[in-house]
């Protein structure tokens, strides 16, 4: 039997014991919607795997939705505290008067890939060709390659070729199939095709940087009100360098990919495409920088996309990166 005093002894030393495992600060929970099966989800598996959330003063609650549009209307409604889109949607709905504003995710975005041994080397060789894109005809990536075209050789791509757009995963599979000679897709959809046969023509990085981007401009971006980071701005700092310890974790441990692989649902050479386009894709350079040429390339798709792409604004929206990045 133990004394009294034992008693006292043990419940003393579990009250400190519980002291100790607690963290010194308050957790701010954070909801973001993500799609169920996107890229975002391999990070934030990461994150919580390792508990950096709770190591930075969050407690990440991830919310799965079934497409993009539904990502939007919750965010929009304030039913997640974020999601991940891209920086063209974030300065439209900011130029209409709504707060939302962006971090940078990633900078890794789609290309044209072809069969590796197909006779299309350049851009000109396209003509009369028919290709499948993803995304729609307002994808940025195929805005940016649109206008490079023009520019460059005076051809317009939709004009001379047959376009055929699609959901990625049937892009893929035409492609697979011979029935395209040429698609543009998703970067991860590309990423698969690469370690399959498929060689990467042009990408949208590389169209960017022809039309004036100084770097690697971040497509995708974590996205918040302003008024939430205003009243959060603890969990906003904290869920930033939780997410910069994931991809650091992504960047430097191959170990972590084969944990993920049931997750990525790949294996052996589709793997590690993927993991090394993803590491490309880490945002490197300072927030101000990436605002910038986002603004250059802006200006190039309110041109050829109009109102259907950037609404009436001409400009990007001030404000469309969040410039208070934790040092």
């Amino acid at each position: 039997m133990i004394s009294r005093r034992g008693t006292l002894r043990l419940a003393a030393l579990g009250t400190a014991a519980a002291l100790v495992s607690k963290p010194s600060f308050a957790t701010s929970k954070v909801r973001i919607g993500v799609l169920k099966f996107g890229t975002v989800s391999w990070a934030l598996d990461t994150m919580k795997q390792h508990k950096f959330d709770a190591a930075n003063g969050i407690d990440l609650e991830i919310i799965d939705f079934a497409g993009e549009d539904a990502t939007n209307v919750a965010m929009l409604a304030g039913a997640i505290d974020s999601i991940v889109s891209d920086w063209l949607w974030v300065s439209r709905q900011r130029s209409e008067g709504v707060d939302l504003t962006l971090v940078p995710y990633s900078t890794a975005v789609g290309a044209i890939m072809v069969k590796e041994g197909a006779p299309i080397r350049t851009i000109i060789d396209l003509k009369g060709k028919k290709i499948g894109v993803a995304g729609g005809p307002l994808d940025k990536g195929w805005l940016l390659i649109q206008a490079l075209a023009r520019r460059d050789h005076g051809l317009d791509l939709p004009a001379t070729s047959d376009i055929v757009f699609g959901a990625p995963p049937l892009i893929s599979e035409k492609a697979m199939q011979g029935e395209l000679d040429a698609v543009l897709n998703f970067w991860h959809f590309c990423a698969r095709l690469e370690a399959n046969g498929f060689r990467r023509l042009i990408g949208a990085d590389d169209a960017a940087k022809a039309l004036g981007a100084s770097g690697a401009v971040s497509a995708l971006g974590y996205v918040f009100h302003d008024k939430w980071a205003n009243e959060n701005p603890a969990a906003v700092r904290g869920f930033i360098k939780a997410s910069a310890l994931s991809k650091d974790l992504l960047a430097r441990s191959d170990d972590e990919w084969l944990r993920l692989a049931p997750i990525i649902r790949a294996q052996g050479k589709e793997l590690a495409k993927l993991r090394d386009r993803f590491r490309e894709g880490i945002p490197r350079r300072p927030v101000a920088e990436d605002a910038a040429d986002a603004g250059k390339l802006y200006r190039v798709l309110a041109e050829i996309g109009g109102e259907k792409l950037v609404g009436r604004a001409p400009e990007m929206a001030p404000g469309t990166f969040w410039q208070e990045l934790p040092q």
